[in-house]
């Protein structure tokens, strides 16, 4: 997730993930000619925003029906995103050496925090709902961070924020359509988690080196959680691709071409598109998991991610 409360519209964010960025761009953009378009721009945000709804939807879709416990598909999501990680940056052999690697560990035990709380909120939380209440968990987040840093906002930013605040807390509380309080309370924790996590790492001048070493540095603390999950519960080959999928391809990957693109985008921009996150969601959950959506969910999510948006348009104008 963006910071939505830094910098101004207008200024680019400019960090090389490899110290070879040429190599980089020959690793994703195969054919790569030196420019940069608008085309290409889209199409890889665009994969980027498919790749983190794809979490959500194949979260739910390996645990819902009992293919892997929540602890190994934790455990593999994110050693096998560490590895595709580090094997992206193997490919540069100027990149860091292993034990140089840049990360920390209070970003790591958010990272584990994270995924987590995230897989165990899946075996009670559809994939939309999932999702939009991950989204406000870490826009939330930050967006109080940013209030007691001493960023005071506008009425209009009040306003939005405000009216999401509202809604969320609708979406949540007790009623016949209202997603299941535990599962609900442990994504509340995974966003503030990935909240904690996006803070820590703002600023960094390498974000893919500084994930990939987060990611590896949680390996010792998968290892153990995925042998408590195999001695629980036996996880069928599918649970366990799914999992390998979203490590590997939803998390790595997807991480990677982001960062990718995060230089040719405002930050107004890289955050307002990230509200395209839960609706993709929302889309796939319907048509690839059957999942209905309520009226509940309906109305609170326009309200929640119109809020935000609101809050982004003033937020920006204001630095302007």
């Amino acid at each position: 997730m963006a910071d939505i409360f830094s910098t101004n519209k207008n200024q680019r964010i400019s960090f090389p993930a490899f110290s070879n960025q040429a190599l980089y761009e020959k690793t994703f953009l195969p054919g790569w000619d030196g420019a940069w378009t608008m085309a290409q721009t889209f199409l890889l945000t665009t994969i980027a925003m498919i790749a983190f709804a794809g979490n959500s939807l194949l979260a739910r879709t390996a645990l819902a029906d009992g293919e892997i416990d929540a602890a190994s598909y934790t455990a593999i999501r994110l050693i096998s995103g560490g590895i595709l990680l580090l094997a992206l940056l193997m490919r540069d052999r100027r990149s860091t050496p292993l034990r140089d690697m840049p990360g920390d560990w209070v970003s790591t035990f958010a990272l584990f925090a994270y995924a987590l709380a995230f897989s165990l909120a899946y075996l009670r939380l559809g994939a939309a709902t999932g999702a939009l209440i991950l989204f406000a968990s870490v826009q939330g987040t930050m967006i109080s961070w940013a209030f007691f840093g001493g960023d005071r906002p506008t009425p209009v930013e009040m306003i939005g924020l405000t009216a999401a605040f509202l809604a969320f807390i609708y979406l949540v509380l007790p009623g016949l359509s209202a997603p299941d309080p535990l599962g609900s309370a442990l994504m509340m924790v995974s966003g503030i988690s990935w909240g904690v996590y996006t803070l820590k790492g703002r600023g960094t001048k390498a974000p893919l080196n500084q994930t990939a070493g987060n990611f590896i540095r949680s390996i010792p603390l998968c290892l153990p959680l995925l042998a408590i999950g195999l001695l629980m519960h036996r996880p069928s080959w599918h649970g366990v691709l799914l999992a390998l999928a979203s490590g590997a391809i939803a998390s790595g990957l997807g991480y990677a071409i982001w960062y990718r693109t995060l230089p040719h985008l405002s930050t107004a921009k890289a955050a307002v598109v990230q509200l395209t996150v839960p609706v993709i969601a929302a889309f796939g959950a319907v048509a690839l998991l059957g999942e209905a959506l309520t009226p509940r969910f309906l109305t609170t999510s326009v309200v929640i991610l119109g809020g935000v948006a609101l809050a982004i348009s003033a937020k920006t104008r204001r630095a302007a």
